[in-house]
């Protein structure tokens, strides 16, 4: 393999690694928990629920039954290779969510993360999830009136309430908020 073949090889998988981040958020804010798992290593463990996509599975259905909503934005995404199958970084990641006890809810989180190629396609091999605040807000943004965009820019947007759960619970909500 040439010097260039080398450096295209590196550059692809480089750009590879950086959409598992964009992807695990997208896979979180339509809650897709099958997607999600598609972007993890057999090799990844989740503690007493198992290991690979099926072990993520478990810990996603049981750690996400009471979100309602989120969207977690990502940034600042390093990558170092320790090989060409293997590679850690970190990414750090601006979560917004709407919780149907706890409220709505904002975290930074940084990601301690590492990869490996399995079967030509970079997954995740582990995940460290480190909070560096939550902070849950007195009153929802979500529990407003529709906005009814472009007319009006101040209240809940189209997206939210395109979403079925989301709409019941809003209903619901509108109800019972002053």
């Amino acid at each position: 393999m040439s010097d260039v073949d080398r450096q295209l090889a590196k550059l692809l998988s480089l750009n590879e690694i950086r959409d598992l981040p964009y992807k695990y958020a997208a896979a979180v804010e339509s809650r897709d928990v099958d997607a999600m798992a598609e972007l993890f290593s057999p090799s990844a463990r989740f503690g007493s629920y198992g290991d690979g996509p099926d072990g993520l599975r478990r810990l996603m259905v049981d750690s996400m039954t009471g979100s309602l909503f989120a969207v977690i934005l990502v940034a600042n995404h390093l990558v170092e290779f320790d090989d060409d199958v293997h590679a850690r970084g970190q990414v750090w990641a601006h979560c917004y969510a709407q919780e149907r006890t706890d409220g709505f809810l904002e975290q930074l989180i940084k990601y301690e993360d590492t990869y490996e190629q399995v079967a030509g396609r970079w997954l995740f091999a582990k995940r460290r999830h480190r909070l560096w605040y939550g902070v849950a807000h007195p009153r929802s943004p979500l529990e407003q009136e529709a906005a009814d965009w472009p007319r009006n820019q101040i209240g809940v947007g189209d997206i939210p309430l395109a979403d079925h759960e989301f709409t019941a619970w809003w209903q619901k909500r509108s109800k019972t908020v002053p």
